[in-house]
């Protein structure tokens, strides 16, 4: 593979993403299937929601995580900068995309640096389950170091692999470097899906494994069998159609995550999660953070810096007022109120 091509491919994906059919409308989150219950008398004052939470040692004003998306071209490193910039401003944790292209060529290191932006928030680094094989533990941890990341996030992306023409087709050996990626990290180790979710028996061979942080990143929001499906041809092109609805959806993703994993590991929803109030169900279903990247990388598109503070902002304002509508002061106190679930998930819930 000539040495640019993964930087090219990710101003593809890039274009993709800013304007493409990447989140088909029939994939469904069934996060709809969560009722919140509304309280008339809430008993409270707006200002006493409180939506700070400690991750990785460090304080977040909201529990939510601009998610990792890109890397390892120019345009893809200003987006890297305004996310973050956004992110440390508004005060919630921010992930790099896959830092495979800075472990092929050392120039696209400043692709992914963003500590100059974001000095205080999490930062998250990342690879793919495959590249951290290909680069052993040494080469895992000077990724992280380099940008100074506070925490290494794993992708796990096989749907994705196998639409890609240039993608992997081996996947053994993944538990073995996850358990070694866990010693080499404690408490300082994301597992996470990239939207077609993380199923029980996984989550609890992941937890089995000394991973004590995982992103479910569901079925329902972008999905990257359809970013491979839209710039293959032939039969990837074909196979891409037919699988870009394959995954757990994200409601169920989230449920069965938190009833395999116990309450000790640390929960990201993502993979479709658009508003305040998705975020609220996500995280009355077991989440402890709530994590979004397609609405703001396209928010950065329009408006840069400004328009993914906005973004934030009314993520932020929306969950808050949920959480008073449901008369709670904190995402904890959300999960003990009763809530209805309905239709699909239901099924999902049921059968697993």
């Amino acid at each position: 593979m000539p040495d640019d091509a993964t930087a090219k491919r990710k101003d593809a994906h890039l274009d993709l993403c800013a304007t493409g059919d990447v989140a088909p409308r029939e994939n469904d989150t069934l996060l709809s299937c969560v009722k919140l219950v509304h309280s008339a008398m809430p008993e409270l004052a707006l200002d006493e929601v409180q939506l700070t939470t400690t991750w990785f040692g460090k304080a977040l004003k909201a529990p939510i995580l601009v998610t990792g998306m890109t890397g390892g071209s120019e345009r893809a490193g200003q987006v890297n900068r305004d996310l973050a910039q956004a992110a440390e401003e508004i005060g919630v944790a921010f992930g790099v995309g896959s830092q495979r292209a800075m472990a092929e060529r050392s120039d696209l290191i400043k692709t992914f640096a963003v500590r100059d932006v974001a000095p205080n928030t999490v930062l998250l680094g990342n690879i793919g389950l495959r590249q951290a094989v290909a680069l052993g533990l040494d080469g895992v941890r000077k990724l992280t170091d380099l940008i100074g990341a506070d925490a290494l996030a794993l992708h796990l992306n096989p749907g994705q692999e196998l639409t890609q023409p240039e993608g992997d087709r081996d996947f053994r050996g993944g538990y073995r470097m996850v358990e070694q990626l866990a010693k080499a990290y404690p408490d300082r180790f994301l597992v996470k899906e990239t939207g077609c979710g993380l199923a029980p028996d996984v989550v609890k061979r992941l937890t089995e494994c000394g991973v004590r942080h995982l992103d479910v990143s569901g079925l329902g929001g972008t999905s990257w069998v359809r970013v491979e499906q839209l710039r293959s041809d032939g039969l990837a092109r074909e196979v891409g159609a037919e699988l870009s609805g394959w995954g757990v959806p994200t409601a169920a993703a989230i449920a069965l995550g938190r009833r395999a994993a116990g309450a000790h590991v640390t929960l990201v929803a993502s993979g479709g999660l658009r508003t305040g109030l998705d975020m609220a169900r996500a995280m009355a279903l077991g989440a402890d953070l709530g994590g979004a990247a397609l609405p703001l990388f396209r928010a950065q598109q329009q408006g840069g810096v400004n328009g993914v503070k906005r973004a934030l902002e009314l993520l932020v304002t929306s969950l808050r007022q949920v959480l008073a509508l449901c008369s709670v002061r904190t995402v904890a106190e959300l999960r003990r109120r009763p809530f209805v679930v309905t239709g699909e998930l239901k099924d999902w819930l049921t059968a697993l």
